[in-house]
């Protein structure tokens, strides 16, 4: 039976600004070919984290997974951060992954997505490295209790991480970490007491455990309290949408804690709007905002430079070189526009949405190119170098 006793559910401690230890910079690293090189420290500010600061690192970023562990897997493996032996280790040295949310709905293995990053954050801090998330429209939709895009699979998933949970004592950080390479093991052991649920009392588990720990306040809404909607790492601007003129006039920073608090309850119920409105709601809102996004090959060119000028407008408010962004699957793989102020790197890898080929963004010295296969992990292809 799943419990609706909140109380005796972990709340994932509210993260903290905090600085990453400084380490010399490991044979597995990317950021500036100079092996033995001690690098400065990361440095991050906001609570979620709002700035980084990461001197000399590689900088990765990964679009959406939308549950689908194993495409994520193989995103990472070529992003040269995720071992290739099935043992899910660190292999990014000092290097910054940053994954541009939508790990929710339309997969099976959400939770394990999420287990997976937060043990490769863990392990990336150890060697200098640091990965951050960004969350998107499907992370605040289950926060708010939209469940629309929720496969049968992921409902199960939330009944017996639930279930593991408690067996785990409530060590909240133990579990989410280790929830990954138990998963599958514990869904096998649960499958027999499935079998003796019908299908309607099934269902009905599954979406009172995702509502028990996604509701603002549950484990994993707090879980998902942790990580910003916007992000700037050195000149870069990582979100899922896109970023506009009166976002930042808002303060990302402000956005960020608001949208954090209410994620962990903490928004008085009586208080209007409920919900952060502008990161969350609406068409033209952080994680909702497709205009940099969409096909412009047919539009008129005042069009074309009136969304050309509100990203130069934007970038320039916040003090960025280029902004990255996720949310609209491209057809054509990810790609630049607007003189490659913008990246878009959400492919549809999950086979909920195109099951495309992974793709990934890598930033090293200021040059950014795309990485469609391992093969390109190493090369030394350069797509755009900011100067």
């Amino acid at each position: 039976m799943v419990s609706l006793c909140l109380n005796s559910l972990p709340l994932p401690p509210s993260s903290q600004p905090k600085k990453l230890t400084g380490t010399s910079l490991s044979s597995s690293s990317f950021s500036n070919g100079s092996v033995g090189t001690a690098l400065k420290p990361i440095v991050v500010s906001g609570n979620p984290p709002t700035f980084v600061s990461a001197p000399g690192r590689r900088i990765v970023a990964v679009g959406d997974l939308h549950g689908d562990l194993d495409q994520a897997r193989s995103a990472l493996e070529m992003a040269g951060v995720l071992s290739s032996d099935g043992e899910d280790l660190w292999t990014g040295g000092d290097s910054v992954l940053v994954q541009l949310g939508d790990v929710l709905d339309r997969g099976d293995d959400e939770i394990a997505i999420l287990s997976l990053l937060r043990s490769l954050d863990i392990q990336a801090k150890a060697k200098g490295g640091a990965v951050f998330q960004v969350n998107g429209n499907h992370e605040t939709m289950n926060v708010e209790g939209d469940f629309r895009y929720v496969e049968s699979g992921a409902f199960d998933e939330c009944a017996d991480f639930l279930e593991y949970l408690n067996d785990y004592q409530y060590d909240w950080e133990g579990a989410l970490a280790n929830w990954c390479s138990m998963s599958r093991t514990w869904t096998d052991e649960q499958k027999m007491s499935r079998n003796n649920l019908g299908p309607w009392n099934l269902r009905q588990k599954g979406v009172i455990a995702r509502s028990v720990l996604f509701r603002p306040g549950g484990p994993l809404a707090c879980e998902l309290a942790r990580h910003a909607v916007v992000l700037k790492v050195n000149d870069w601007i990582f979100c899922h949408g896109g970023l506009l003129p009166h976002h930042v006039s808002y303060g990302i920073e402000r956005m960020n804690m608001e949208v954090s608090k209410w994620m962990r309850g903490l928004i008085d119920k009586d208080s209007s709007p409920h919900m952060p409105f502008i990161a969350t709601k609406g068409y033209d809102s952080v994680v909702w905002n497709r205009l940099y996004s969409r096909d412009i090959s047919d539009s008129e060119d005042c069009r074309i430079n009136q969304i050309n000028a509100i990203l130069e407008e934007t970038l320039q408010a916040v003090g960025a070189k280029a902004m990255v962004v996720g949310h609209t699957p491209q057809y054509s793989g990810a790609n630049c526009a607007y003189n490659c102020s913008i990246w878009r790197i959400d492919v549809g890898m999950s086979s909920g949405v195109l099951n495309s080929r992974p793709e990934v963004l890598e930033i090293r010295d200021d040059k950014a190119r795309v990485i469609r296969s391992r093969r390109d992990t190493l090369s030394e292809l350069q797509i755009v170098n900011y100067v």
